[in-house]
């Protein structure tokens, strides 16, 4: 089952105001929260575990599982080690994220622990998972979430990222990844505030389409918000998105008919079909379903349809009136298509992700 989250910084945010967000993301259904020990001051963090300690009791009431960025320093600062998670527990920790490594042996003992917590590492870094599960490692209790960066520039390249995943996903482990606010003045765990998204390309993207993307990839099971905070609106956008179908947010031609915008917006779902075409994505069933019903050819200056126009074949191809088109290369504007729609650029990366027997749906953007 997918789960969205969020990222929250009690130490450096108003705790009301914590509260209240993290209630609100309750409500739309978020389930995961992950927080960071490592960026908490260093003269300050007994008080801040206290904080925290009420902070996670809150959360669990919500349904909530925190996972919280630790290392070695953090471990012997509050009393734990490998062999004892006991001092995490009661602070809250569901999944102890580790930051810094301890040793292949301290690894595998941590993933051994009675306490049924999880631990995670980086998936953004080739980390001998597949090594440390071999040396007796207990795959139930590792997961794996890929970084956040907060420099721009500097996140993972996408086919870096897919590589990665695909390789978590050969070793059966739960994947995570983070998409990036747009509010004014979020913050992370550090003082730098360009975003925090786990893949460069998706920096100042629409939170929903960053997310889109990394679903029409695959290979993920759940996603994260890295900066703190999300608007309402973000966190309505990114709680509404369709693991299942693909959607494209696209731009209504001008004239179109009631038919043709009806298969273009209220057909649910189109799928491509599997004997798929380099020059289009092939929506087949609206012909059958429309089939007999009037699309008369609408005149439209222009020569060749173009890489992410939306068409419908109209009657001067009358076996194929109905079928609905994504068009991938250029093709010649015979009489026989009209144009209904348009992909806009920011959405076409969709379009590079796609699969043949892809099921898909459009709304209005």
């Amino acid at each position: 089952m997918h789960k969205l989250g969020i990222s929250v910084y009690p130490d450096k945010s108003d705790l009301d105001e914590v509260y209240a967000y993290v209630k609100r993301a309750s409500e739309l259904g978020y389930t995961r929260i992950f927080t960071c020990f490592l960026s908490v001051d260093k003269q300050s963090r007994s008080e801040y575990f206290k904080v925290f300690k009420k902070f996670s009791q809150y959360c669990h009431e919500l349904g909530f599982e925190l996972a919280v960025d630790t290392n070695p320093e953090i471990f012997a600062e509050i009393g734990a080690s490998p062999t004892n998670l006991q001092p995490l527990i009661d602070l809250g920790v569901d999944i102890i994220r580790l930051d810094g490594d301890f040793s292949l042996q301290d690894n595998i003992l941590i993933s051994r622990n009675q306490d049924n917590i999880k631990i995670e590492f980086n998936a953004s870094m080739n980390a001998g998972l597949d090594n440390m599960i071999a040396s007796g490692g207990n795959r139930d209790a590792i997961q794996v979430c890929h970084n956040f960066y907060p420099e721009r520039y500097t996140g993972l390249d996408l086919q870096l990222y897919q590589d990665l995943n695909d390789k978590w996903k050969d070793l059966n482990l739960v994947t995570a990844a983070f998409v990036s606010s747009n509010n004014d003045n979020t913050i992370g765990p550090w003082q730098v505030f360009c975003g925090l998204p786990s893949v460069e390309i998706h920096r100042g993207l629409p939170i929903d389409l960053q997310a889109r993307h990394l679903i029409s990839l695959g290979q993920l099971d759940d996603i994260l918000i890295g900066n703190y905070p999300a608007t309402d609106e973000e966190l309505v956008a990114l709680s509404k998105v369709n693991w299942q179908y693909l959607e494209f947010k696209v731009d209504i031609a001008a004239g179109i008919s009631d038919l043709e915008r009806e298969i273009l917006l209220d057909f649910f779902p189109h799928m491509d079909r599997p004997d798929y075409s380099s020059f289009m994505i092939r929506s087949s069933y609206p012909r059958v379903k429309y089939k007999g019903q009037p699309i008369p050819h609408r005149p439209i200056e222009k020569e060749y349809f173009e890489p992410g126009d939306i068409v419908i074949v109209n009657d001067n191809l009358a076996h194929y009136r109905g079928e609905l088109q994504i068009v991938l290369d250029y093709i010649k504007n015979d009489g026989e298509r009209n144009l209904v729609a348009t992909i806009p650029a920011e959405e076409m990366a969709l379009i590079e992700a796609f699969k043949p027997g892809h099921y898909f749906y459009f709304t209005e953007k």
